[in-house]
């Protein structure tokens, strides 16, 4: 097999690919055997019909139709490989010239990833926000730790945002109770917004013993058609949180002092904000990179994807809706392009550990176990996928490691000392 490359923008290539006829008598066999199980031919069992009495009976032109269509992947990836030609998106192919028992001649035009000219991270500053714990945060934090020893008594008045009521509720739809939208004496937080929409605003003003019916979308019944629902307030409770004292320090936390807890959450509060400064200076410089850097995209890809998902909404018609996935598919397609550019520059690999603690950590979001978490991936097909976040995640550590960081007070920061340090053995 020969073939040649030719560039025709910078997404867009054609690959001419000549093969000789000798190079296809595998794709012919099986051609061969294919249709041997396909056909009914008196006398013989499917699966076992000679050549000759296919080629007699079918026709050799059918015979050759089907190793052609055999062998075109096979040469075209040898040839995409041979040229290191990473394609995108489904391949055009056009047959040239097909000579029996000499020759097969035909080109392939392919999207593929474009060359991405990286700057010198060296050169590159990025500017991220102050360290700053306020005493909002801190006490935020206070009240937090406070509410989980908190005692809730019974009041008798109306329903305050804060508070917590016992509560029923009866979900109906033109008047029928809907199948498992009953609920009794539930105990729910007035204003955390965590059950239906709409219950918070019912029940403000509210006292025990009283009832109110409002509209709202029934989530997870009835296919989230609108409905009402009933909401009966059987008693109303204040939370009573612990005095701010040394005695809810002891009670709450291992110190002895207000004075050292409030500390200690400082010191925490802290670290969490220097590590959000890693997080916005790796989001900073992505950003960063794509507005200052040209990355084409292959249009007959984006043309492609764009109407696949428009097929798949039935929304083929829908202008404004085209020009907003349009604009996301680009914008995905740059991100991705550049991440793996950086990937590829930085010469980045993923080791199994590396691996497994990214599946640990993502594994937790989503309230599944390790294994288990890997096994949906799996039966997704999104393995690779999972590779190349920990691959993208890395390469922009490294280069980020070149880059000077600074806080908006214009103080060096120091993104390696935010890294976990491995333990040291004593000696």
């Amino acid at each position: 097999m020969k073939s040649t490359v030719e560039t025709l923008s910078p997404t867009r290539v054609r690959l001419t690919i000549d093969v000789e006829f000798a190079e296809m008598s595998n794709h012919l066999s099986d051609a061969y055997k294919k249709i041997s199980t396909q056909v009914n031919i008196p006398g013989f069992r499917k699966g076992k019909v000679p050549a000759a009495m296919i080629d007699q009976r079918v026709g050799r032109g059918t015979v050759l139709d089907e190793a052609i269509n055999l062998a075109l992947p096979d040469f075209y990836g040898q040839a995409a490989r041979e040229h290191q030609v990473l394609v995108i998106g489904r391949p055009e192919v056009d047959i040239k010239e097909f000579v029996d028992n000499e020759k097969l001649s035909f080109t392939v035009e392919v999207s593929v990833r474009p060359e991405v000219a990286l700057p010198d991270f060296s050169k590159i500053t990025i500017k991220v926000d102050d360290v700053e714990v306020k005493e909002a945060d801190i006490a935020e934090q206070v009240d937090a730790l406070r509410a989980r020893f908190g005692t809730l008594n019974v009041v008798e008045r109306a329903i305050a945002t804060g508070d917590f009521a016992t509560i029923d509720l009866v979900a109906r739809i033109d008047g029928a109770e809907v199948e498992g939208g009953t609920a009794s004496g539930i105990s729910y937080e007035v204003g955390s917004n965590r059950m239906v929409d709409g219950l918070d605003d019912a029940l403000a003003g509210l006292k025990a013993g009283e009832s109110k019916i409002f509209q709202t979308q029934l989530v997870g019944m009835q296919d989230g058609k609108n409905g009402d629902v009933e909401v009966s307030v059987q008693a109303v409770k204040e939370r009573e949180l612990p005095p701010l004292d040394d005695a809810f320090a002891k009670l709450g936390s291992e110190f002895d002092t207000l004075a050292e807890l409030r500390a200690d959450i400082t010191e925490r509060l802290t670290r969490l904000k220097q590590m959000e400064q890693g997080a916005q200076a790796r989001d900073l410089l992505v950003e960063k990179l794509l507005a200052d850097i040209e990355i084409p995209v292959p249009e007959e890809f984006v043309t492609a994807e764009v109407n696949d998902h428009l097929q798949g909404e039935s929304r083929m018609e829908d202008s404004d809706h085209r020009a907003e996935v349009e604009g996301q598919v680009r914008s995905s397609l740059k991100s991705d392009f550049l991440l793996d550019a950086v990937v590829k520059a930085e010469a980045v690999e993923v080791t199994e550990i590396e691996l497994t603690e990214y599946l640990i950590r993502t594994s937790s979001r989503y309230g599944m176990g390790p294994e288990q978490f890997a096994q949906e991936l799996s039966k997704a097909g999104q393995i690779s996928q999972l590779v190349a976040e920990v691959a993208r995640a890395k390469a922009l550590a490294s280069v980020l490691s070149r880059v000077s960081v600074v806080d908006a007070s214009g103080k060096s920061v120091d993104l390696e000392a935010l890294r976990p340090q491995p333990a040291v053995a004593a000696e």
